[in-house]
């Protein structure tokens, strides 16, 4: 994938390629204040930067993580349909976040893989790692060997749900990553639906997408995945019909809750405005 050296704007690098965004001028282009600290926009059919901001940190990515986990784990070809138990071992004790995945659960490693790319569920995504051939350590390895795979520069990997600050990457990296999610089906069908529930005894439990811009009528998005811990703040990575284009964005460390949906909005809004259509 290429990158295109740009040109600096209100704290955001803009791609020199891109003067038809900024209506025929660079300099008539109007502020885009974004506040994530990192920020990447890329077209995915030609690899170039639309957009970025510190996209080459070096900064933890949160449950960003989980769709590498998905990667690592469809690679490996293991049965979809094999029975997972949810146990004590897959409790967070690092942060003792809250889990609506109750210990002793079963469920398929398909179901397990979907809970935790849509709903971000880090009990299913310690399952599947912890479950697979040669247990989590052999999961993590092949988590940093997809990485150098996929030649990323600044990713490493130390547990398979992004509750370790350990586990860091720069946009560029995590553009890399995007790119290479949305060849997977899976990935791109979890990641997209805007709910999903399992059967707990009779007991049913709905789980929404953590990304409420999937529920959107404004929105075209391919794949999506959310994160936050509070080392990495909130962080949000999507493929997009923007304007008519096919893009990645990658969003890093906004500060508040709903502050990269509305960084996600105002690079929307940017690039329909230049374009003058609507994606």
């Amino acid at each position: 994938m290429g990158f295109s050296r740009g040109f600096r704007l209100a704290g955001v690098v803009l791609a020199a390629g891109c003067a038809a965004l900024s209506a025929g001028s660079a300099h008539s282009a109007t502020k885009l204040t974004l506040k994530s600290a990192s920020a990447l926009v890329l077209d995915q059919s030609t690899g170039q930067t639309l957009l970025e901001k510190q996209a080459g940190a070096v900064v933890p990515i949160a449950s960003i993580t989980k769709l590498m986990t998905a990667m690592v784990l469809l690679d490996a070809h293991l049965d979809p349909q094999e029975i997972l138990t949810i146990t004590n071992d897959d409790k967070d004790m690092l942060r003792h976040s809250k889990s609506r995945l109750p210990v002793g659960t079963r469920l398929p490693r398909e179901q397990a893989l979907l809970l935790a790319l849509l709903a971000s569920e880090n009990r299913a995504a310690h399952a599947l790692g912890r479950t697979f051939p040669g247990g989590l350590s052999a999961f993590v390895q092949a988590m940093n060997a997809k990485a150098k795979e996929l030649g990323l520069t600044g990713a490493r990997f130390e547990d398979p749900t992004g509750l370790s600050s350990g586990n860091v990457a720069t946009a560029r990296d995590l553009a890399r990553i995007l790119e290479s999610a949305y060849n997977y089906p899976e990935i791109r069908d979890f990641t997209t639906r805007p709910e999903t529930s399992i059967l707990s005894g009779r007991k049913s439990i709905q789980f929404p997408n953590t990304n409420a811009l999937v529920r959107s009528p404004r929105w075209s998005i391919g794949l999506s995945k959310t994160g936050y811990i509070e080392e990495a703040g909130r962080c949000l990575v999507m493929q997009a019909m923007l304007a008519n284009r096919p893009v990645l964005i990658i969003l890093l460390d906004s500060w508040g809750k709903y502050t990269r949906l509305g960084d996600a909005n105002r690079i929307k809004q940017w690039m329909e405005a230049r374009l003058g259509t609507k994606g």
